[in-house]
């Protein structure tokens, strides 16, 4: 801290920022690339295209958000902001299945004393029961339940990104 004025005028020049410019896949390798993945993989990729998802939006997507009737899905998002999606048509019989198997799942988990989810604190507060419903149910769950860090309680979470991040190795492998 010198104290001094400044002389002169200060001219601060910004730096150029170089255009992100995004990938494209062409039609082929979309094709190729979704014939090398399946099982949940193969459905979060299509949901992901097809939808328009962001990668988290599709691991935290849970049951409630899926409107099978008007091919739509409700996306709780980014800037905790509501949109709606639509929902294509080629990911709605396996998503039926995907449902059923968590159905029974979460009718095991209950059976086993547990079958809760995470669920914001003000819901939490006011439906007291909720996180042991279907319709708050993660459609994509880990495998096993696990003990939160900030509650302590053991119930299921969601998969982890890295789970589905995965799904992109296919691409360095493909020969088109």
């Amino acid at each position: 801290m010198l104290d001094l004025p400044l002389e002169g005028k200060i001219q601060a020049i910004r730096s150029n920022k170089k255009p992100k410019i995004p990938t494209v896949l062409s039609k082929q390798e979309l094709q190729c690339f979704f014939a090398h993945i399946e099982g949940n993989h193969s459905l979060m990729a299509r949901l992901l295209y097809g939808s328009g998802l962001r990668l988290m939006e599709c691991i935290r997507l849970r049951v409630k958000d899926i409107d099978f009737d008007r091919r739509r899905l409700h996306i709780f998002g980014k800037g905790d902001k509501w949109r709606s999606t639509i929902l294509p048509d080629s990911v709605i019989p396996e998503l039926r299945a995907q449902v059923e198997r968590i159905r029974e799942l979460h009718q095991q988990d209950l059976e086993a004393g547990f079958g809760g989810v995470y669920m914001p604190a003000t819901l939490a507060r006011k439906y007291k029961n909720a996180s042991r419903e279907l319709q708050w149910q993660y459609v994509f769950p880990a495998r096993k339940r696990s003990v939160g860090p900030r509650s302590g309680c053991e119930r299921k979470h969601h998969v982890m990104d890295k789970y589905i991040s995965q799904i992109n190795s296919p691409l360095e492998t493909l020969s088109i």
